[in-house]
């Protein structure tokens, strides 16, 4: 089972360089339409990438891609994880990328409209794709933008004579006919791409790969998606690819190709066996009595050092006012995953916050907070309660700071795990018997919580704990893509009861 929603845009982090890059579903950005098109103070040009996760910025070549460009452009990133020509219309992002109003879009689609035996919705048969991109062309035109077309990057699948054996042929030289047909730039990396991995070779080419799990629940390498390395690497051929199919680019296109800043080194190093810390903040759905904590820990590799500094009955305001958060700052975590919202909502002064206001400021702060200490700030909303209502589960209390915290997320451009809609979906697919199987038992919170009902619905049991642990960590890892390795696998039949929200990763 999977949730999916339709990630939203907006201004994203800064790169190397100065090029504010827009980030859409990696994390999710908000969208504004009475912003969109505003610019970076001191750019020139604008130039958007349109495509699929193989552009995006945690899990394709957009990062390197725009941080090979002066501090004239800015560079917007438009591209969705699993998107194909259909898909990326069809869910309204083509519309919102012609309200960005770009000078140039860089087009790039294929590896999810590619057809396979499965005959997944997002496919598109080579015939409607050749439409497809002939109609974004066609209005990308109409709004006085320069479209650009870029055959797919290839995927990385060696063959036993050592060099790769594409799957994107027929669609990278339809790709190629549309640019002929109607005179449109074009950028040869499917070819191009090829070429440098033949040189480079399968174990040098698995160096620009993140990972993923087989069928065992065992880390492989992802032939499709690039982490920093491969995103400097490919991002850089596209970028100087561009300066040559439009001439008036080259001179933006810095002449030495990016360095990866501090972040990307030390993704690299994580995402190749460094150490790491990650310290769980929060409340006592996160707590080691009888949160989600010590599940997630259990799944995460030795490599890895797990604290869960987790209190119960403390908010936002309360978990800063008695220190808490500063001890949790002491470790100097990488990263940092913070969950609060079912104290907050409590009426007494210490500690009540207002999810508009005071919960949003105190989230927005732990974030720069987190920032300050050369930490990753992963910001989750609130695990759901257990009370069905009408045969559902019911948490609108709860929504309020849920969306607060998605909104402080997407305007802060951190990853945000909803874990109230990711934990509501899995006690949907039961009942409230069902759902009570995750239960505490003795809870020293519990007489707060129970209710009338007499049964601790807010609390977890080992095996909540278990399940729960779980979907955070295998949705952190979809956006947090370095930290693949570092979570324990399952196998494929195990892997597919685990809900999980749009993610760059999305798409083969």
């Amino acid at each position: 089972m999977s949730v999916r929603w339709i990630a939203a845009l907006a201004v994203g982090t800064m790169l190397a360089g100065g090029s504010a890059v827009w980030a859409q579903g990696d994390p999710a950005r908000a969208f504004d339409a009475a912003t969109a098109a505003v610019r970076k103070p001191g750019t020139t040009v604008r130039i958007e990438l349109i495509g699929d996760s193989t552009q995006t910025n945690n899990a394709g070549y957009g990062r390197g891609f725009c941080a090979n460009f002066t501090a004239k452009v800015d560079c917007v990133n438009m591209a969705r994880g699993g998107a194909s020509t259909g898909t990326f219309r069809e869910l309204g992002l083509w519309d919102r990328a012609l309200a960005t109003k770009p000078d140039y879009m860089v087009i790039q689609f294929g590896h999810n409209d590619f057809v396979t035996a499965e005959h997944l919705p997002r496919q598109v048969p080579l015939p409607q794709y050749i439409e497809n991109l002939k109609r974004y062309v066609t209005e990308a035109r109409a709004a006085k933008i320069t479209p650009v077309l870029v055959t797919p990057l290839t995927r990385r699948y060696f063959g036993a004579d050592g060099k790769v054996h594409s799957d994107l042929q027929e669609y990278s030289e339809a790709m190629r006919g549309v640019a002929r047909e109607m005179k449109v730039p074009l950028i040869e990396l499917q070819n191009e791409s090829i070429a440098y991995l033949d040189k480079v070779g399968e174990a040098e080419g698995d160096k620009l790969a993140i990972t993923k799990k087989d069928t065992d629940g065992k880390t492989i390498f992802d032939k499709t998606h690039l982490d920093w390395a491969g995103s400097y690497v490919f991002g850089r051929m596209v970028a100087v690819d561009l300066g040559k199919a439009v001439p008036s680019l080259k001179k933006f296109v810095r002449p030495e190709a990016a360095a990866l800043p501090p972040e990307g080194e030390k993704a690299m190093r994580i995402i190749n066996g460094g150490p790491a810390t990650i310290v769980l903040v929060g409340d006592s759905t996160v707590a080691t009595e009888g949160g989600w904590g010590p599940g997630f820990c259990a799944v995460i590799t030795k490599n890895i050092t797990c604290i869960d500094d987790a209190l119960n009955g403390r908010s936002t305001k309360s978990f800063r006012d008695e220190g808490a958060w500063k001890k949790a700052l002491d470790h100097k975590g990488d990263y940092y995953l913070i969950q609060f919202g079912h104290n907050d909502e409590k009426p007494d002064e210490k500690r009540h916050t207002d999810p508009e206001t005071t919960y949003a400021a105190q989230i927005r702060q732990y974030i720069a907070e987190a920032r300050a200490i050369g930490a990753v700030p992963v910001v989750l909303s609130p695990l759901a309660r257990r009370t069905f209502k009408d045969g559902k589960p019911s948490n609108d209390d709860l929504r309020l700071y849920a969306n607060a915290a998605r909104r402080v997320a997407e305007e802060e451009d951190v990853t945000f795990i909803d874990l109230l809609s990711l934990s509501t979906a899995v006690l949907a697919k039961g009942t409230q018997a069902d759902a009570d199987t995750f239960n505490a038992v003795g809870h020293e919170d519990a007489r707060a919580e129970q209710g009338k009902s007499g049964l601790d619905r807010t609390h977890l049991d080992d095996k909540g704990k278990a399940v729960f642990g779980r979907i955070v960590a295998d949705n952190l890892v979809r956006t947090r893509v370095e930290l693949g390795p570092d979570v324990i696998g399952v196998p494929a039949k195990a892997a597919a009861t685990v809900p999980t929200q749009a993610a760059p990763t999305d798409g083969k």
